[in-house]
């Protein structure tokens, strides 16, 4: 697993998710400009990676590809780590994933990382009929993990055939998850690990502190390598943090309901977020450092300690871009 150089005095090193949020009445094309803009300034604060996650059917994501993306952005950077966070394995042949990531690594060399999930990553309607994905797929996830390490490392397991970009890259993997099953793999593949706190809180401590005293030293990762996702609102006081953190909630379970077909007015908003179902939503995001920045450094410390984390994957929660990237600044600016 590639890191930055550390000392005994640096922080943790901060990295970043991206959706690639696609506002309201706006093309994909323009939240690709501004994934752009986030790795350029990502870049120039001094933060390790960007991870761009795979999703499909989804208006307001446009990450569908996230190979195609990582590929636009590497272009227009220099040195920031850019990666999928992730693949979701079982929706594609293994060898095609490391013919993709094989290309890129070739492009972009000793910054490319590969996360792996196993969820489809899209609803089920999607994941048969578009996708044409076998709903038992993900039963064979270990395998196809295997597999495509064997081709980057360019050991294939089927006669005669090599990846072709990819064949001796050994891109990294990481194993992603929010539950046992991604902790007991990582542990036992002797892989990294990365928790997706930022939306599935409920397992974080139980899973990391498996993956840590089970872990088995592999030639590709001799020590556990930990990464926690963690939401952050930073803002220039704590006040406008609290807008901003609000805003956000209202939007988040907007979105959620808005998937079942309900439409809703203002005032059935603000009733659904004061449910039982809003605050089951909301709680989701119940990692969360919020405030100004000295604030958001103290949250972050203290996360990283509870859960021995060697990375944190940060989840940017602001409303609008502009506030998105000085929320980066501030947390770069107290944090790096």
């Amino acid at each position: 697993m590639s890191t930055p150089a550390t000392s005994d005095t640096q922080r943790t090193p901060l990295s970043f998710l991206d959706f690639c949020t696609v506002r309201k009445g706006e093309s994909p094309g323009a939240s690709m400009k501004r994934s752009v803009e986030l790795a350029q300034k990502g870049e120039e604060l001094g933060y390790s990676r960007v991870w761009y996650a795979e999703h499909h059917n989804m208006p307001s994501i446009a990450s569908s590809a996230p190979a195609v993306l990582i590929s636009h952005v590497g272009a227009q950077t220099s040195r920031i780590r850019l990666g999928a966070g992730g693949v979701m394995l079982p929706n594609h042949s293994p060898y095609v994933i490391a013919e993709q990531f094989g290309t890129l690594a070739e492009l972009y060399p000793d910054r490319i990382d590969l996360g792996l999930g196993r969820a489809p990553g899209t609803d089920h309607n999607t994941l048969g009929r578009a996708l044409r994905r076998d709903p038992h797929a993900a039963e064979n996830f270990p395998n196809d993990v295997l597999e495509l390490q064997a081709y980057l490392a360019d050991k294939s397991v089927i006669p005669g055939v090599t990846a072709v970009p990819g064949a001796g890259t050994n891109v990294p993997l990481i194993i992603l998850g929010s539950s046992m099953f991604g902790a007991k793999l990582a542990a036992q593949f002797g892989l990294p690990y990365a928790f997706a706190s930022h939306f599935a809180p409920t397992h974080l401590e139980e899973a990391t502190r498996y993956y840590r005293e089970n872990f088995r030293p592999s030639e590709s990762c001799a020590e556990p390598y930990l990464l926690a996702a963690v939401n952050v609102t930073a803002a220039d006081t704590t006040d406008d943090a609290l807008r901003q953190t609000e805003i956000v909630h209202r939007q988040r379970v907007k979105a959620l309901i808005g998937r079942r077909g309900m439409q809703l007015d203002d005032d059935q908003l603000e009733a659904i977020v004061a449910s039982p179902q809003g605050q089951q939503i909301i709680g989701m995001l119940r990692y969360s450092a919020i405030g100004d920045a000295p604030a958001v450094a103290e949250y972050l410390d203290a996360f990283t300690t509870r859960v021995q984390a060697d990375e944190l994957m940060i989840s940017f929660q602001s409303p609008t871009h502009e506030e998105t990237l000085r929320s980066m600044e501030l947390v770069a600016s107290a944090c790096l």
